[in-house]
């Protein structure tokens, strides 16, 4: 259910507020149109220079003519500007992610699917396909120069990381057949998917860089004869571990004595909470040994400077390490490799905690979320201690290896996400802006917003978010959106959103009031809250919602004869489920939303999850299963419906879409459904796919508002 956007101009006007020169009066600036809104760069990822000189930022943005997203590297020195003009392209290619700089500052590693000279490329000048692509790690000199691969052979990095001296890069990849092996199984099994006897566990190989550095200045070597006993391992790699899962992240020691690494299952379904737990070997290599052993999804993981201790985090939903799974609001760990001893950090911290870093003096800083707001908080032992800092989120923290600076990004619901360096790490609230990304943004009209309270059906209060159309905060009998959040770990609140899941401020500029609540589930609320969507999965939930529909119309905000309603993931479960309990909205828009449960715990790759939630497999309580499960309720539907499904989701599979389309067109009921071909959950393959989504949304508001 969890989820978790013409290439544009860098430019360079646009800072975050606070920081920003003064604008024209708003009532001057026209709305923003949906092209505007559709064609924004997000931030990915961010990395600081050790000595904090400089930082390397991945974007994405959509490249509206091959059909993808773009995916680029940026670096920003100081030597430049200490703003955004410092900020320059680093790579070219469009599918460069997750940047690593090396510890002595020299080489940035990062990932790329690009072809290397002679590889096969898309016919007729398109991208090649995926089947045909690698996910390599390649390295780029700092000063200058043009990127290089690590090595040539067509093997994707599931995870890679820098050795503690800069001279060799560790790296994870699926445990490769020689062509002898690949050759057989092809005569054996021919087209034939072995459901789970295909997956192989990864290898975890150390790559010197040098020879990669030494075979791109000479010429290129002829190919060498084939030989059907060789697997594709590098001839320069070396093999540090074996396992019999995917290793999904590597922290080498700062002192070079070890490898910590986690682990995931191959075939990327959460069965099994045990598959996800961290390892230990030497970096020389040898026997890894397990230190974890629990029933949560660590990530994250970071060594103190004297290589003693490893933090790591686990997020909202992922479980926690204080017993049975549950999905609980995120946590910060500190584990001893030697004695396997466990410490929570901030247990006393209310909220939920989303990332952290820790300081060269062992400070640990935290990024964590109360509310409607996510702000950076001092961790010491179970203590969380809020520093100032600016009204919004903070949604990413980065700290440098030898100096105290950190990097973070913040934005508001008006003012896009941007990157920031805070030279004292103390003081968030004193930032230099690094990224002037969509300065679009400033230059249009932008809605207004506050938070709202309200009380559910027993006696809970919950909070939520109303975001207005421009120029009418305050405003009553407005048309009303509510639009809900996915997850259901998450929550909505003062940050910035826009692409095709998160078009609140679109909606607003054509005219709707949006309501966004934060129904029980949400996170930011402490953890009983988070709890209490357990077993009903929608209709708890679903009576937080209706209780605010209500308020709001008693309050005079809503039109109560102007009402829609819509969401994505578990916000299309929720849409799904409440259009099944009240006739009131006049429109809904939903998608990847699940209109039952046995078929979608089968489905789901998150199938642990889902039956957590409602109490455990389908034949352990089927009745449970048939009354959270909007289906068995359709009778009752009368509102016309908007549906959208990605055709390759694993989440929640293409036929839960399938199956509301069928009971909509057998009950009479208004409706389109359109399935994105090849896309997953997140729609990341092609941006006109999010595009057409948010188009015919709107169009599909417009057309059932009642005027």
């Amino acid at each position: 259910m969890r989820l978790p956007p013409l290439c544009p101009a860098l430019a360079v006007g646009f800072l975050c507020a606070g920081l920003s020169a003064s604008v024209p009066a708003q009532s001057a600036k026209p709305p923003i149109t949906l092209d505007e809104f559709m064609n924004t760069t997000a931030i990915d990822s961010m990395r600081l220079a050790p000595d904090g000189s400089a930082a390397v930022i991945a974007t994405e943005a959509p490249d509206w003519q091959h059909n993808v997203f773009r995916h680029d590297l940026w670096l920003w020195t100081a030597a430049n500007s200490l703003g955004p003009a410092g900020l320059k392209p680093l790579t070219h290619s469009g599918s460069e992610e997750n940047p690593q700089w090396s510890p002595d500052g020299r080489w940035i590693a990062f990932a790329s699917d690009r072809a290397l000279p002679g590889e096969a490329a898309g016919a007729d000048g398109e991208p090649a396909s995926d089947g045909d692509k690698a996910s390599r790690v390649w390295i780029i000199p700092v000063a200058g120069g043009e990127a290089l691969p690590l090595y040539t052979e067509k093997l994707d990095a599931h995870a890679f990381a820098w050795s503690a001296d800069s001279s060799a890069i560790y790296y994870s990849v699926t445990q490769p057949l020689t062509q002898a092996q690949q050759d057989e199984q092809k005569r054996e099994w021919k087209d034939v998917i072995r459901w789970r006897e295909q997956y192989r566990g990864d290898l975890l190989l150390r790559q010197p860089v040098a020879p990669a550095i030494a075979r791109d200045l000479a010429n290129p070597a002829p190919n060498p004869p084939k030989d059907d006993k060789k697997s594709e391992v590098p001839v320069d790699a070396a093999t540090v571990a074996t396992s019999n899962l995917e290793i999904s992240e590597i922290a080498p020691a700062p002192d070079g004595g070890s490898i910590a690494f986690t682990t995931a299952p191959p075939h990327h379904r959460v069965e099994n909470p045990a598959d996800y737990e961290i390892y230990l070997v030497p970096s020389h290599g040898g026997s890894a040994r397990q230190i974890t052993h629990n029933q949560a999804l660590e990530s994250h993981l970071t060594w103190s400077a004297d290589s003693r201790t490893i933090d790591f985090e686990v997020p909202a939903g992922a479980g926690c390490l204080e017993g049975p799974y549950q999905d609980v609001q995120g946590r910060l760990y500190r584990l001893d490799p030697a004695s396997g001893k466990i410490e929570r950090l901030g247990a006393e911290f209310s909220g939920s905690f989303s990332a952290f870093a820790l300081l060269p003096d062992g400070t640990e800083l935290a990024l964590g979320q109360t509310g409607t707001e996510q702000q950076v908080y001092r961790i010491d032992g179970a203590h969380a201690t809020k520093l100032d800092g600016l009204a919004g989120t903070y949604g990413d923290i980065i700290s440098a290896r030898r100096t105290g600076a950190v990097l973070l990004t913040h934005s508001t619901i008006d003012d896009p996400t941007q990157v920031y360096l805070a030279s004292d790490p103390l003081h968030p609230d004193k930032l230099t802006a690094l990224t002037a990304f969509n300065p679009i943004f400033a230059q249009r009209a932008q809605p207004e917003w506050q938070t709202y309270t309200w009380k559910s059906d027993d006696g809970q209060t919950i909070e939520g978010v109303l975001i207005f159309p421009p120029g009418k905060k305050g405003a009553k009998h407005l048309r009303m959106l509510t639009l809900i959040h996915g997850g259901p770990e998450d929550a909505d609140g003062n940050r910035f959103g826009a692409d095709w899941y998160d078009w609140a401020g679109l909606a607003a500029a054509n005219g709707w009031l949006v309501f966004r609540p934060n129904y029980r589930g949400s996170t930011g609320y402490g953890d009983k809250f988070t709890l209490e969507i357990k077993p009903h999965l929608v209709s708890k939930p679903g009576r937080d919602i209706l209780a605010g529909v209500d308020a709001l119309v008693r309050d005079g905000y809503a039109d109560p004869g102007h009402l829609a309603i819509g969401g994505y993931s578990y916000g299309g479960y929720m849409t799904n489920w409440l259009i099944t309990q009240t006739t009131r909205f006049e429109a809904a828009v939903t998608g990847a939303g699940a209109v039952e449960h046995a078929a979608n715990w089968g489905n789901d790759d998150l199938t642990f999850d889902d039956a957590w939630f409602l109490g455990g497999r389908p034949w352990e309580d089927p009745q449970l299963y048939q009354d959270e499960a909007a289906l068995f309720r359709f009778d009752k539907v009368k509102t016309p419906t908007h549906l959208v499904q990605g055709g390759a989701d694993v989440r929640v599979s293409y036929l839960e879409g399938v199956t509301m389309e069928r009971a909509l067109q057998s009950l009479g009921i208004p409706h389109e459904f359109l399935v994105f071909p090849g896309e997953g959950h997140p729609l990341d393959k092609n941006p006109w796919h999010g595009y057409i989504k948010v188009r015919e949304e709107l169009k599909w508001l417009e057309k059932y508002d009642k005027k």
